[in-house]
């Protein structure tokens, strides 16, 4: 066959020319990705809820996904928490069983359990498998962001709900969702500034009733021998799930010092917020169980009894002196209701504005649909953005991994054509020669061939992996040219054969060292392609790119390279023929570079 090769050198030329083409082709439609997605056996949520929604309900919400979690055959436990910065969201942490236990994958339980977690109304969970390696350092409620800015907070509050409409019925995309929050309920409270005046009310009155009804005031600290206990006061829990408990509420005109630990080293003071229907509660919390209540001494009571008569100088005819026309409602202080004197409606309120350097900023959240990559992401977005006519002032990018992977992408072609100039440079060192080098690097694209086709069989990614086993690729297979043209140089300067026949003997005594190496580099990619396990993933995009790379090489190479060999020296020493009829000084002179 290696005959019949070198006899129709044409026909092998055009193979090689198919072979670079269709190399061309397999990178422009193979999916790429940054790193292949893992199956640790760790599952993330993020829980998503209404965003008016009080803790009690979310804490609800949470019960209700941990339930349905539990209950899936592959789930080992489960671990959530909500509250802290805001009541609206929550996380989730599950562990799934052994891989040999479980056969399923951990994307593959995601899908499964996306159906029944959709049953629980008001809140969304988007669960993700855990990653060994994550770049860019950002946290989302899916594993990818897209990033919207603009200098004009109206129109990001415009477009990037549409944006993510849009998105939601990608079918590249799952679990699409976005950290804009501008749909919070508020309750503005105005105030009629002649009415509180009138009454003797000061702004500072109202915010110290409000923030001890609502704002859970710490009011003392009780210690024992072992342990300590912040009590913190409030209204009880089922006053403060309405803001019509504003209608309820009381300010004391009394004008007194604040009573308890606050004004004295006393243990607690006496607060009345309302007569009986808005309630005050105290709630202990510390390194034990158990709870506190407030308490006042005998002595504390008559003092504030006596200074507040004092101040209301006028209760037998019903004014006091402080209030200036109030109503005196008991015996020691003037209490005003809130609704006398404001007014109050609820509205919207963004919750919180992101701001990346001088813009406004929103994220969007998106993981991959099953079979899809980042690249039909990336087509994906920019599908979407176009149909909705995104505006100018507008602009979106992609941030922590998919931004790494976008990176990446860009500069994967100057990367492998940087290792061909490296590889090239050093083989024309070595040979002192300009063609032999190019003889040796024609191997390569067979080499690109097989492995992007063994990726598309296996159904796996261009990622950064591969990349690796795509630049090892060259260092491998180019040692076929080597041994061959090694041999055939030898053979023309020490037993003065042509340079077909040199070629030819080189290829036949070098077939048996090239089929070792070859078998043993590809032997040893084996355990890569074929593991399983835990981060198995990472290790199998290398170790199918290797081993596909080297069967397609060697099949093409033992019939490419000698082709190549003949072709080239033919063009040098027909350079060399136009070099000396152009410069016939050159024949006394040093011998050129690639004459031998």
């Amino acid at each position: 066959s290696l005959g019949w090769a070198l006899a129709h050198g044409r026909i092998i030329m055009l193979l090689l020319a198919a072979t670079l083409a269709l190399n061309v082709f397999l990178y422009v439609i193979v999916p790429k990705g940054f790193f292949p997605q893992q199956d640790t056996g760790r599952l993330s949520g993020s829980v998503q809820a209404d965003q008016s929604i009080s803790f009690q309900a979310m804490r609800g919400k949470m019960t209700q996904y941990v339930a349905i979690l539990m209950k899936d055959p592959d789930v080992d436990s489960v671990v959530g928490f909500t509250g802290g910065g805001q009541t609206k969201s929550g996380s989730l942490f599950v562990s799934l069983k052994a891989l040999g236990v479980r056969k399923l994958s951990a994307d593959q339980v995601i899908a499964r359990l996306r159906g029944k977690l959709a049953s629980v109304a008001g809140a969304s969970l988007f669960l993700q498998a855990v990653q060994d390696i994550r770049v860019g350092g950002r946290q989302g409620s899916a594993q990818y962001q897209y990033t919207l800015q603009s200098d004009n907070l109206a129109d990001l509050y415009e477009w990037a709900p549409k944006l993510t409409d849009a998105l939601n019925h990608a079918p590249e995309l799952t679990d699409v969702n976005s950290d804009q929050q501008q749909g919070g309920l508020e309750t503005d409270l105005v105030i009629d500034r002649s009415t509180a005046q009138r009454l003797g009310i000061t702004t500072s009155q109202i915010d110290n009733t409000l923030y001890d009804a609502f704002g859970q005031r710490q009011v003392s600290t009780i210690y024992n021998p072992l342990n300590q206990y912040h009590v913190v006061m409030e209204v009880a829990p089922e006053f403060w799930q309405n803001p019509d408990t504003l209608k309820d509420i009381f300010v004391s005109t009394a004008g007194g010092a604040v009573t308890g630990v606050q004004g004295s080293n006393a243990v607690a003071g006496t607060v009345s917020l309302a007569p009986s229907s808005a309630g005050s509660g105290a709630t202990g919390s510390g390194g034990g169980a158990g709870g506190s209540s407030l308490s006042s001494s005998a002595a504390a009571v008559a003092s504030d009894a006596a200074r507040n008569q004092a101040n209301n100088s006028l209760t037998a005819v019903g004014k006091g002196g402080s209030s200036t026309g109030a109503a005196v409602s008991t015996g020691a202080e003037t209490m005003v209701p809130l609704a006398a004197f404001t007014q109050y409606g609820p509205g919207n309120t963004p919750l919180s504005v992101n701001h990346q350097g001088m813009f406004a900023a929103s994220t969007i959240s998106f993981n991959l649909a099953p079979g899809k990559s980042l690249s039909d992401a990336v087509a994906a977005i920019a599908k979407a953005s176009d149909s909705i006519d995104l505006p100018a002032s507008i602009h979106g990018s992609f941030q922590g991994t998919a931004q790494a992977f976008q990176a990446s992408l860009a500069s994967e072609p100057f990367l492998i054509l940087a290792a061909l100039a490296a590889v090239y440079i050093v083989l024309g060192v070595l040979y002192e020669s300009y063609v032999h080098p190019i003889t040796i690097l024609s191997t390569l694209p067979s080499a690109g061939v097989g492995a992007l086709l063994a990726l598309l069989l296996f159904n796996l990614e261009f990622s950064i992996i591969a990349l690796i086993g795509v630049v090892l690729l060259i260092g491998i297979v180019k040692k076929n040219a080597i041994m061959m043209i090694d041999f055939a140089l030898d053979a023309e300067r020490q037993k003065g054969l042509d340079s077909r026949e040199a070629i030819y003997q080189a290829c036949l005594m070098r077939f048996r060292p090239i089929m070792m190496t070859t078998m043993a580099a590809l032997l040893g990619a084996m355990p890569l392609a074929l593991g399983t396990g835990v981060g198995s993933e990472l290790r199998r995009p290398l170790g199918v790119a290797i081993i596909g790379g080297l069967i397609v090489s060697q099949m093409l190479t033992l019939y490419t390279t000698p082709v190549i060999y003949l072709y080239l020296d033919r063009f040098r020493y027909w350079a060399l023929e136009r070099w000396h009829r152009r410069h016939p000084d050159s024949l006394s002179g040093p011998t050129p570079i690639g004459e031998t």
